[in-house]
């Protein structure tokens, strides 16, 4: 983002923020009230807890910091990914069953119920995880229970156990304001993962192999790009996100939604290679992108 921000519009300062919370600028350590006073707008790209969730949000709102992206709220129920599946259901889109974890002591019980009533195997996420961190593709009871287990003792706050959609996995962009339109769905990514599923590896390894626009037939392309909008306006998301998507003989399945925080903007991140696709550079996309967060 910093490379592509335009040169002659902005002046591009990199803030970074290490894991024990310090605020770094030009690579000396500082801190929020020096820090933020001084900006115009913020672009968030903070992938992970404090940035997708919603807490950097609520710093920059303190300072009366314009960004971009979603508001903590948006931020929190997109992040949350049982909040994110009630949301999509309640507007229509079709979600892989699930069971939630919220307490160890319900380990068992649920666990067990899981390796009962899907077929297996199944897949365990974490419930506030992004780039599929800590993500498993397990079947039978004990391997289910060890992975939900290592997930609590890693510090996950809930485990989302769901039943495994056998699909072309898709992502689909959204951008608002974007040529006129207010919600511009960018083209289908079909995603062909080098691993069992688009795990983390699969995703940063450059591996995998991801077509742009994807090989879907028009009326599946224009479902696909149907359901990113309407996720995008029932989750409350601002600016830009991104939706993954399991097209299956039995539907559009509906997994999740990248705020624009998590959205992902690498030489590997499937978002620019949808923008490319409809000859939206980088640049091009990054001053609309502030234009929308200066108002």
């Amino acid at each position: 983002m910093l490379r592509h921000l335009p040169e002659e519009r902005y002046t591009a300062r990199d803030i970074y923020i290490d894991k024990q919370g310090v605020w770094h600028e030009r690579g000396m350590a500082s801190s929020p009230d020096r820090i933020l006073p001084t900006l115009d707008v913020a672009m968030v790209a903070l992938h992970g807890a404090y940035g997708q969730d919603g807490e950097v949000q609520k710093l920059l709102e303190r300072y009366g910091v314009k960004y971009t992206g979603s508001d903590p709220w948006g931020c929190h129920v997109s992040a949350h990914k049982m909040m994110a599946k009630k949301h999509a259901e309640d507007v229509g889109l079709l979600t892989p069953t699930f069971r939630y974890i919220d307490r160890v002591e319900n380990i068992d019980e649920i666990v067990l119920d899981v390796t009962r009533s899907f077929h297996q195997p199944v897949v365990v996420k974490p419930i506030d995880a992004g780039s599929s961190v800590g993500v498993s593709v397990v079947g039978g009871y004990a391997p289910v229970h060890l992975a939900v287990t290592n997930l609590f003792l890693a510090g996950t706050k809930g485990v989302l156990i769901e039943e495994l959609i056998k699909g072309v996995e898709a992502t689909v962009g959204v951008v608002e304001g974007l040529r006129g339109e207010e919600l511009y769905a960018l083209p289908p990514v079909e995603i062909l993962p080098s691993d069992t599923f688009f795990s983390y590896d699969a995703k940063y390894s450059g591996a995998s192999k991801e077509i742009c626009p994807g090989r879907f037939a028009r009326p599946v392309s224009d479902a696909l790009m149907d359901a990113a909008r309407r996720a995008h306006e029932a989750l409350g998301l601002r600016h830009y996100s991104r939706s993954d998507f399991i097209v299956s003989p039995k539907g559009i399945y509906y997994l999740e939604t990248n705020n624009a925080a998590a959205v992902g903007m690498t030489d590997e991140s499937l978002f620019p290679k949808a923008l490319a696709s409809v000859g939206v550079t980088l640049p091009e996309f990054l001053e609309h992108i502030v234009e929308r967060a200066q108002r």
